[in-house]
């Protein structure tokens, strides 16, 4: 950002919100865009920063970056990729995202998302849009790229308001499982620590107490404990359990307690695993397995689970010779996935995870 420029919002704009009105003004190319520069802190409002849900004024005097990179290239076209849908009705959809599937375009990825995968699917007109922002059709929520498993998609405004609002509301039960470095020992834990974005890099995130700071809440409870090893302090998987949203909040959590997610490659504090062993992951140890929800038009209560995909649960036999404790829950889960109608991985048996 080499350079700022100033506008004063005019009479039709009065009310609205800040993000709104940076991105109809044609002072960013898209409500994501501007909303992203706001969470940077870079925008200011009559000299101070504000959130994006800022409701402007007449007179009000904007302070904007200019921004060096050229606005992201939206693909809006379908393209045919691979969907492993789990439910769908003329509401929603619930499927299992697979790794590398980033959830919409961006400046990194203009095309082979989620979202076109989605239009190639329903159509455009068939998907929620209550964003007012085509590259967006369909989100109500988002995994990271290299994250798996279960996530909504909404195909009208209606479903995707309610759901979104159900999210906020905290009423949609989203849980994960996660590989940690180190024994947590305690069963159950809680989080309770504020995200923004990193003073120094600012595509991380960090745990900060300041303005900008949103409130981010995760609970974690133990499903296995493994003994430490030659090169290691042993690894604890775990369930978490996500009361907000807030981006990356389960992989910063983890690092703030010291207990990183193994195969991270952002926010660990831990050197890479070595040794004779090798967990062969590719990407973070974090799968999105169980959301349940009432559906926003019949409010029937609706509940998934998805099993561990084959490259994740490929790194739990590596531990299969190491003593290793269940707990409790965590043989109450593995049960429910036993017994969940959640499609089996090649390779694999369902029974198998309890006895990793």
């Amino acid at each position: 950002m080499s350079a700022t420029r100033c506008y004063i919002v005019q009479k039709p704009f009065h009310g609205m919100r800040l993000d709104v009105v940076l991105a109809q003004a044609g002072l960013f190319a898209s409500r994501s865009q501007a909303a992203s520069v706001l969470e940077n802190g870079d925008v200011l409002v009559n000299g101070s920063a504000q959130h994006k849900k800022y409701n402007v004024s007449t007179g009000d005097v904007i302070i904007y970056p200019v921004l060096s990179d050229a606005p992201c290239a939206v693909s809006l076209y379908g393209e045919d990729i691979p969907l492993d849908i789990r439910y769908e009705d003329d509401d929603l959809i619930v499927l299992s995202k697979q790794i590398g599937l980033v959830c919409h375009p961006c400046d990194d990825h203009t095309h082979g998302t989620l979202v076109n995968a989605l239009v190639y699917h329903c159509g455009a007109e068939h998907l929620c849009n209550l964003q007012g922002e085509n590259d967006r059709l369909g989100i109500v929520h988002r995994l990271d790229m290299n994250t798996s498993g279960l996530m909504l998609a909404a195909k009208t405004d209606v479903a995707g308001e309610a759901l979104m609002h159900a999210i906020a509301a905290r009423s949609v039960d989203r849980h994960y499982m996660a590989l940690v470095h180190g024994i947590i020992p305690h069963d159950t834990a809680l989080i309770d620590a504020p995200l923004s974005r990193a003073i120094n890099d600012r595509k991380r995130m960090s745990v900060r107490d300041c303005p900008q700071s949103r409130s981010a809440l995760t609970s974690l409870t133990v499903l296995r404990r493994y003994e430490a090893g030659s090169y290691d302090d042993g690894f604890t998987l775990i369930d978490c359990k996500l009361f907000t949203g807030r981006t990356h909040q389960i992989r910063v959590h983890l690092e703030f307690v010291k207990h990183p997610l193994v195969g991270e490659p952002v926010y660990n504090n831990f050197a890479p695993y070595k040794g004779k062993e090798s967990l062969e992951l590719q990407r973070q140890f974090l799968h999105s397995y169980r959301i349940a929800f009432t559906h926003p038009r019949t409010e029937e209560q609706l509940s998934f689970m998805d099993n561990l995909p084959r490259d994740l649960r490929r790194a739990l036999t590596v531990l299969e010779n190491r003593t290793s404790s269940i707990t409790d829950a965590g043989q109450r889960i593995f049960t429910e996935l036993e017994q969940s109608p959640c499609p089996s991985v090649e390779g694999f048996a369902l029974k198998d995870i309890s006895n990793v």
